[in-house]
This record gives structure tokens, C-alpha cells and sequence, in this order.
């Protein structure tokens, strides 16, 4: 070999970053298989423990209280010692909650439990978020962690309603508690490749050559910042001095519509199954399809979201306003096609299509989100990441008690009434939201 071979072979960038992908892409897909399961077991529960929607609604909630109690300190925790190690804690302990899940005897375990798996998923999306800041070229970067973030979640709640519900209850007829103990042996496995194959940055994988560090690092990161977490460590008290009254209200504004659009999605996450047994009288292996279709609109609108974000920026040259632009059309189409949807509540299968294009629409701004705060966030990205969503949180855990009080007392048509306002005022929020202040003063926004 020539030196001058052996020198484009040098300059060519590895590949690693893809692998990397890869397995952030399938934390979030097994993070939502996980998730979804306790709306699966439900009706179940309804009947052997004779719990009443209300009920049910209450030990959903310890899922949201303790995601949303834990997420910022353990994302602290990701910016300070660094995503490998803390990531690969939560996806063990989130698989300790599922397996208590399926071993629970009782309600008061089954709340336990799901405190528990709350825990253990309450910063995965803020160490995912730090993955895509320090991992994903800047030409690329929403569109990827759109990929990883809606995408991957929904494909992973699409497998929860197809594998677990359809396939291994309704076309298997496993027990829910064995079917259970199969996707914890998937998370632990998972966990054990994770830990294995992932490193904090470009520059600290054994790996990746330079020519592939300085692609990802194009957005103007340094190499001493991108070789190890501590090397743009921030304690708390430094980055709240640098945090001014205009970025502290733009990021209240973020909050805002956070909280209304996790209020929103928990009718999928939470509700659809037990609706469709509840109204429609439908089994496992049909509810599994029909509850599955809305997931499957919010798996594609993940990539599809944030392909329309980088192409808006880049044809454009304004980045807030194509954010604000993409957001608000998904959130406003998706709260106008859930009140035409009403039309056809009786009719559950039609109904179910129509969730598809609501949950495609509603979905596409939460990648939008997730590149607010890679713009906003600079080097304490995950930190962000979690503060944003430890107070969206709070939406997670009014509606399992609103949903559930709401069903009981009023029907389950007013709880899709709600969603659909819910939508509305979504989409009206977007408008208070400017993505070229940053959280602190030295960090630079950098347009590609």
C-alpha cells in the first residue's frame, strides 16, 4: 500500500456513529415495549382485582410521579459522570420494575412496580439527548434524533401492542405475567450491550478515528470538550448563574407546552386498550391491532417531523420560526382532525384510523422539541433535557387521574373532548417559544 492510499484510507471517516445510532434507537424502541404493557394488562386487572378506572389511573400516576421527582437529578447526574454509566443503571433498573411487575401479587405491588420502571426511565430521553448532541453531525442532527426520540418510541409501542398483546396473549395465549418475564430478559440483555459497545464521546471510542470525530464535531465543539463529560462539566450552581430572566422564561414557555402535549399522548400510552374492552368489547388479539394503528401515525411523523425541521432551516435560513411552523401545524391539524374523529366514536375500527393521522400529526412537533433543547441546551443539553421534561411530567401524571375520573364519571367521550382541547392550546404555546436563546449566556447557537 502507497502512503498516499494509506492516507485516504486515514482521512476517511469510520462508521462508528451509526452504531451508536443503533443502539440508541433501541433504547428507545424497548423503553415504549416496556412502557406500554401496563395498558395491556389492564382490563385484566380490572377484573381479578376488581379495580375501578379511577384506580387504575392511580397506580399509572406512581409511574409519572417518580419520572418526574427523579429525571432532573439523574440527568445532572449524565452531564457530570457521563451517559454510559448512568444509562446503562436506568435500563437495569426500569427491567427490575417490569420483572416486579410480573411477579406482583397485588395492587400495592403493582404500584410499587410501576414506581419502580418510573424511576428507571425517568432520564433515559436526557441521556438520549446528549447522545444525539454529541454523536450526530449538525446537517443531520433533528432529523436523527427525531428518529430516536418519536420514531424509535412509537415502533417500540407498535411492538408492545403487536408482539406482546396480539402475538404472545391473543395468538400464543401466554399469561401476561410469562409474557412480561420474556420482555425483561430482552431489556437485561440489552443493558449488557449497551454497557459494552457505547462510550461517552467520539474522541473516547477506541474506534472511531479523527476524521469521523471532526464530521460530528462540525457544529464548533472542541476536541478537549468532546473527550469526556468533565471536561465541560458545569456544577448546578454555575450554570444557574448563567441562566438570564429571557432564556429562564423561554424555557417556562418550552415547559409549557410540554405539559400539554404529555397530558395529550397519555390517552396511547396509557388509555386506548382498556377504551376499546371497555366500549368496544374488543379481545387481545384484536385490540392489540386496532390499538396500534395511532402508533404506528406517531412512528412515522418521527421521521417525518424532523426531516421538515432541517429542510425548513436550511431552505429558510430562520430556525425559530421553522420550528414554530412545524409544531404548530401538527399540533392545530391534530386537535381538528380528534373533534372529526368523534363523529365516528361508534365505530371503533374507523375511529382507530382516524387516531392514525391524529397521532401522526400530534406526534411530529415532539421532534421539534427535542431540537429546541439540542439549540438551547449547549453543554448542559441532558440537564435541559431533563428539566424540560421532569416538569412535562406533570402533564403525565394529571392525566391518568383526570382520564380515569373522567371516564368513570362522564364516559370516554368527554376524555377524547379533552385531548383534542388539550391539542389546541398545544399548538397555540409554540408561538411564545424562541429556539435561538440559549439556556446560558456563553453558549452559541450555530446554524448549518
Amino acid at each position: 500500500m502507497t502512503n498516499l492510499q494509506a492516507l485516504t484510507i486515514g482521512d476517511r471517516p469510520t462508521n462508528v456513529r451509526w452504531g451508536v445510532f443503533s443502539l440508541a434507537f433501541a433504547t428507545s424502541m424497548l423503553l415504549y415495549l416496556h412502557r406500554y404493557v401496563f395498558a395491556f394488562i389492564k382490563p385484566t386487572l380490572a377484573k381479578e382485582w376488581e379495580l375501578s378506572n379511577t384506580e387504575l389511573g392511580r397506580i399509572d400516576s406512581a409511574f409519572s410521579v417518580c419520572y418526574t421527582l427523579f429525571q432532573f437529578p439523574i440527568a445532572v447526574g449524565a452531564d457530570l459522570v457521563g451517559v454510559h454509566l448512568v444509562l446503562t443503571a436506568l435500563i437495569l433498573l426500569w427491567c427490575g420494575g417490569l420483572a416486579t411487575m410480573a411477579w406482583a401479587p397485588s395492587a400495592k405491588w403493582m404500584w410499587f412496580a410501576q414506581a419502580t420502571i418510573g424511576t428507571g426511565q425517568s432520564a433515559v430521553y436526557a441521556c438520549l439527548s446528549r447522545i444525539g448532541s454529541t454523536w450526530f453531525p449538525p446537517a443531520v442532527r433533528t432529523t436523527l434524533q427525531g428518529s430516536v426520540g418519536v420514531l424509535a418510541g412509537r415502533l417500540g409501542a407498535l411492538g408492545s401492542s403487536l408482539v406482546f398483546s396480539t402475538l404472545l396473549l391473543g395468538v400464543f395465549g401466554f399469561d401476561w405475567r410469562t409474557a412480561t418475564w420474556l420482555l425483561v430478559g430482552v431489556g437485561i440483555a440489552h443493558a449488557v450491550l449497551f454497557a459494552s459497545v457505547f462510550r461517552n464521546s467520539p474522541r473516547s471510542h477506541p474506534s472511531v478515528n479523527d476524521a469521523e470525530a471532526r464530521m460530528i464535531e462540525g457544529d464548533g465543539t472542541s476536541a478537549a470538550d468532546a473527550a469526556s463529560p468533565a471536561a465541560s462539566r458545569l456544577s448546578i450552581g454555575e450554570t444557574l448563574n448563567t441562566v438570564t430572566p429571557r432564556s429562564g422564561l423561554n424555557l417556562a414557555c418550552l415547559a409549557v407546552q410540554s405539559i400539554l402535549s404529555t397530558f395529550a399522548d397519555n390517552i396511547y400510552s396509557n388509555w386506548i386498550p382498556l377504551f376499546l374492552s371497555q366500549v368496544h368489547r374488543l379481545e387481545f388479539k384484536t385490540m392489540g391491532v386496532f390499538a396500534s394503528l395511532p402508533l404506528l401515525g406517531g412512528a412515522i411523523a418521527g421521521l417525518v417531523g424532523g426531516v421538515l425541521n432541517d429542510y425548513f432551516i436550511s431552505r429558510t435560513g430562520n430556525r425559530r420560526w421553522s420550528r414554530v411552523g412545524v409544531a404548530l401545524a401538527g399540533k392545530g391539524m391534530a386537535s381538528v382532525l380528534m373533534f372529526v374523529a368523534l363523529a365516528f366514536y361508534d365505530e371503533p375500527y374507523v375511529f382507530c384510523s382516524l387516531l392514525f393521522f391524529i397521532k401522526f400529526f400530534g406526534d411530529w412537533s415532539l421532534t421539534t422539541s427535542w431540537g429546541v433543547v439540542t439549540d438551547i441546551g449547549g453543554r448542559a443539553t441532558a440537564s435541559v433535557f431533563g428539566i424540560n421534561n421532569a416538569v412535562a411530567s406533570l402533564g403525565q401524571i394529571a392525566a391518568p387521574l383526570a382520564f380515569g375520573m373522567l371516564a368513570d364519571q362522564f364516559g370516554w367521550r368527554i376524555v377524547f373532548v379533552t385531548v383534542g382541547v388539550t391539542y389546541a392550546l398545544c399548538a397555540l404555546s409554540w408561538l411564545t417559544i424562541d429556539c435561538t436563546i440559549p439556556v446560558l449566556r456563553e453558549s452559541a447557537l450555530h446554524d448549518d
